[in-house]
């Protein structure tokens, strides 16, 4: 037994969030990654805090399953070291921005002329065509520009930005979709692919219901602080004792048994109440008499009568309420790993459980350089060859620390 990308090889030129967490959860699914940094500092997210032992916590989270090789792309020796692995790789990603890996002869062109049945991504804000192609593009900013931020907060406030970074997630999932469909494009010998993902696209494309509303009406989508765009009850309520319940109801029955919870079954029957569409055009005479008894619960004590009646709900958690919940810990989603600096460190596994074979964690996050000797062996080189290749500043080679 295997887990599925157990025998492919992947390259990954990446920075930050994009690139290096798609290469992980393609390392999570059995690839072989092989994260190629710059010399001195390598990924700049080794730099982020929090510090554990003088590493990244940051980079430790998206760097796991993978092998470390410092090459100093800015010469020869070791842009030729890159191609020979382009070579015997199946997936070269990449979240550099638009035009600087041509520049030192690692394009898409160039790496398919050395592999004409790699499967080349590239992650990067603004995608490899158009007046923007080169603009900078961090998460912020991709949100803004994409719209995103737009729709997120109170209407006539401030836009809010989200609390996680949701455009570079969007975008890495984007790209090991692209990833994925490229390696059975090859497989069905229909080739390799070359996939240009945009972050900003990303965004946009996960906007669905916000952008077919503005495409089929014109209308441009509001600010709506913490109600639907569609639904009605559907957002968050606090409670008597300061709590915060999400609630939502976008059914006619899973309305009938909210309101029978709440002790509100007199209104069922009211005209303005009676379907979707009318609840949501009627929604702040609905908030007015729901938003009373909610006031009044506890959110506990609520919460657990909407669950009985099968309405879906939840408590506003933070993280140590999520961790410490009995579903999260009876599903594992916390896995300890053993790193050589950080010592054991809890981290959250890939979220994916097969049948047999599910995603593993099979090796913490890796030094600087951990693995350049190692890999170049596999190429073929000597160890006077690799000393020599150290000396001259083409490689880092890291203490392994295992």
């Amino acid at each position: 037994m295997s887990q599925p990308l157990e025998g492919i090889r992947v390259l990954e030129l990446g920075n930050f969030i994009a690139g290096p967490f798609c290469g992980m959860l393609l390392g999570d699914m059995g690839a072989d990654v092989i994260k190629i940094e710059r010399p001195a500092k390598g990924d700049q997210t080794r730099a982020m805090p929090p510090l554990v032992n003088g590493e990244s916590a940051s980079f430790a989270a998206l760097n796991r399953n993978k092998r470390s090789l410092v090459l100093d792309l800015k010469q020869q020796p070791a842009r030729d070291i890159a191609l020979a692995l382009v070579e015997k790789s199946d997936v070269f990603l990449e979240n550099n921005r638009p035009g600087a890996l041509e520049a030192i002869g690692l394009g898409p062109a160039q790496v398919r002329a050395a592999n004409p049945k790699i499967v080349y991504v590239s992650a990067s804000g603004f995608g490899q065509t158009g007046p923007y192609r080169r603009r900078a593009g961090v998460n912020l900013i991709i949100e803004a520009f994409s719209g995103a931020l737009s729709v997120t907060g109170i209407a006539g406030e401030m836009p809010m930005r989200t609390g996680i970074q949701s455009a570079d997630i969007f975008g890495a999932l984007f790209a090991t979709y692209a990833t994925l469909s490229g390696l059975i494009s090859v497989l069905r010998g229909k080739g390799g692919r070359i996939a240009d993902v945009s972050l900003v696209e990303s965004s946009i494309a996960a906007a669905a219901w916000e952008t077919a509303g503005y495409l089929a009406t014109g209308v441009v989508p509001e600010r709506l602080g913490h109600q639907h765009r569609l639904n009605a009850p559907y957002q968050l309520f606090e409670t008597q004792d300061g709590h915060y319940l999400a609630i939502g109801t976008p059914n006619d029955e899973l309305f009938r048994r909210f309101m029978t919870v709440l002790g509100l079954e007199s209104n069922i029957s009211d005209a303005r109440f009676a379907t979707y569409v009318l609840r949501k055009q009627n929604e702040t005479e609905l908030l007015g008499v729901v938003t009373p008894a909610i006031r009044a619960s506890s959110a506990a004590d609520l919460e657990a009568l909407l669950v009985e009646a099968g309405v879906p709900c939840s408590r506003v958690n933070d993280f140590q309420e999520v961790f410490a919940n009995p579903h999260i810990r009876a599903r594992n989603v916390v896995e300890e790993v053993k790193h050589p600096r950080m010592g054991p460190t809890p981290t959250v596994r890939n979220p994916v459980l097969f049948d047999q074979d599910s995603p593993g964690i099979r090796r913490p996050a890796p030094m600087l350089g951990e693995h350049s000797a190692e890999i170049l062996r596999e190429l073929g080189y000597s160890d006077v060859r690799i000393a020599d290749f150290s000396r001259a500043g083409v490689v880092l080679v890291g203490n392994p620390a295992r």
